[in-house]
Formats: C-alpha cells, sequence, structure tokens
C-alpha cells in the first residue's frame, strides 16, 4: 500500500517468502488478507514490482491453491478494457501452467451436448 515503489516491491517479496514458509501450516485466512493488500499491485508499470507481485502471486497460489487464486482472476479475464485483460490473462496463463491439474476442480460441471462429451466421472468419484 506504500507510495513509494520500492517499498512495494520489498513487501510482495516478504509476501511470497512468508506464504511460501508457511503452505501447509493452516494460516489461509492471514494470507488471503495479505493477498488482498498484494493484488491491486497487478496494474503496476515497473518491472521489477511486476515481476515482485507475480511472484507474490506464485507463492499465493503454493499457499492457498490454484482456485482461490482462479477466483480471483477470473473478475479480469473478460473485462472490456484490454489493458486489463492483458494483465489478468497473464496471471491466468502463468497459473495455469503452475497448476493445470489443481483447476480441474475449479471448473464448471457442463451438460453433455450431442457432438460433446463434458463430464468428468474421475472427478465426481473422488469428490
Amino acid at each position: 500500500m506504500d507510495r513509494d515503489l520500492v517499498h512495494r516491491q520489498t513487501a510482495a517479496s516478504a509476501v511470497k517468502h512468508m506464504a511460501l514458509g508457511v503452505a501447509g501450516l493452516g494460516c489461509e485466512d492471514a494470507l488471503v488478507h495479505l493477498l488482498n493488500y498484494v493484488w491491486p499491485n497487478i496494474f503496476e508499470t515497473s518491472p521489477h514490482v511486476i515481476n515482485a507481485v507475480m511472484e507474490a502471486i506464485e507463492g499465493m497460489r503454493v499457499a492457498l491453491g490454484a482456485a482461490v487464486i482462479l477466483n480471483y482472476c477470473l473478475q479480469g479475464l473478460f473485462h472490456p478494457a484490454r489493458k486489463v485483460r492483458e494483465v489478468y490473462w497473464k496471471i491466468y496463463n502463468s497459473l495455469y501452467i503452475g497448476a493445470q491439474d489443481a483447476l480441474v476442480a475449479s471448473y464448471p460441471a457442463l451438460e453433455d451436448d450431442g457432438d460433446n462429451i463434458f463430464s468428468r466421472p474421475e472427478l465426481a468419484m473422488f469428490v
């Protein structure tokens, strides 16, 4: 939240390391709170801040799970402004690369139609 770019970059890096350090220890509520501070910085223009924020979001993906980050990301994938869409698609693409298997459970269940089969019986049996 600080006005200075260097402080925001340092804070994003600290959040990344905290998220990776407490992954799996039951600190999800605190991490979501920190993610709410990191997320508005996705629209920064400084390359160093962008990298730090993207790394913090990747750390949050490891600690919170891909579904939580996907819920944050879905709001901007189809935004009318191209600049907003580009940022959100960049986050979604890195999320997809890092956690393809974890995203399957977050996708909606669709009914089969005449030509396509959308059911996932393996996932339904597991859940």
